[in-house]
């Protein structure tokens, strides 16, 4: 059972893919999360764009590439809702001037470079820069989506670092995302942990050489340092690690038509492994060290 199934209301904000059995008992201090790969667009979105080109925001397929952690005693909090809708990957006061009608509350974060490129926590902008609809939003459209999804993850994601820590004194957080292809050339994995600051740099290092070994090209925190959860849940000093990775598209999809490619089979075949390798780690050792 999910921690979504203790209210309806939760349902299309999130789901927990729980290690077989259930319980919700925590092998070892890891939790993964899969914020921007949710495929459900609510009836009350009405945008101007047609479908292709407002999912190709989307993290596509990012969950099932991850979506043999399970099997490893990893849980994995995936995101539902599409994030062209309502990105959890965001802080819920980057509400962008632009898109909603009327003044926004006092504590709005209006200036923020997300909300500056038209990506709030309620999106202007799709992948491209084309404008997602043709008329303001409503403030009260905005807020009832963060208090319907936004607030619902955050309260899943922030429980189940609660039963790590409680299980094994820290949790170790991995925040999955893609990228086109085109953000990173030469590059097929970004590893952003706050240029140091959302982790220990053993975490990185360990996904970097796990990485490198399976064949793989890295980079750090550049173009992507870690967003709103690796910086809001990566506190070392109080036992919460977390280490956002992006994918490179190219590995696995067709971008243009969002189809996977023969490369998909491969690529979770190939995390598999490495998170079979993250799951056997003495994080405790790692983490003193």
């Amino acid at each position: 059972m999910s921690l979504s199934a203790a209210n309806p209301q939760m349902s299309t904000a999130f789901d927990i893919r729980w290690p077989e059995g259930g319980t919700g008992a925590m092998a070892t201090p890891l939790v993964f999360a899969s914020p921007h790969s949710g495929r459900l667009y609510p009836d009350d979105m009405n945008p101007a764009l047609d479908s292709l080109r407002i999912r190709r925001s989307e993290d596509a397929r990012v969950d099932d590439l991850i979506g043999q952690a399970p099997a490893f005693g990893v849980p994995v909090i995936c995101a539902l809702t599409a994030r062209a809708y309502l990105d959890v990957n965001r802080d819920p006061t980057e509400l962008d001037p632009q898109l909603f009608a009327g003044v926004l509350p006092a504590e709005a974060n209006a200036l923020s470079p997300r909300v500056a490129a038209g990506l709030g926590v309620v999106a202007r902008v799709a992948s491209g820069g084309a404008e997602i609809y043709d008329r303001r939003l409503s403030l009260e459209e905005g807020l009832s989506r963060i208090s319907r999804l936004h607030g619902p993850y955050h309260d899943g994601l922030t429980r189940l670092l609660a039963r790590a820590r409680t299980a094994h004194g820290f949790a170790v957080l991995i925040d999955w995302h893609s990228m086109p292809q085109s953000a990173a050339p030469g590059v097929d994995f970004v590893l952003g942990d706050r240029f140091g600051g959302a982790c220990s740099p053993a975490l990185t290092a360990l996904v970097e050489r796990l990485l490198g070994e399976a064949g793989y090209r890295t980079a750090r925190n550049a173009p992507f340092a870690g967003g709103y959860t690796t910086e809001h849940y990566g506190r070392p000093d109080r036992q919460t690690h977390a280490l956002q990775v992006e994918i490179n598209r190219g590995l696995y999809l067709d971008e243009a038509r969002l189809e996977t490619t023969a490369g998909f089979g491969r690529l979770r075949e190939t995390l598999g492994r490495v998170i079979a390798r993250l799951a056997e780690t003495d994080w405790r050792l790692l983490l003193k060290g």
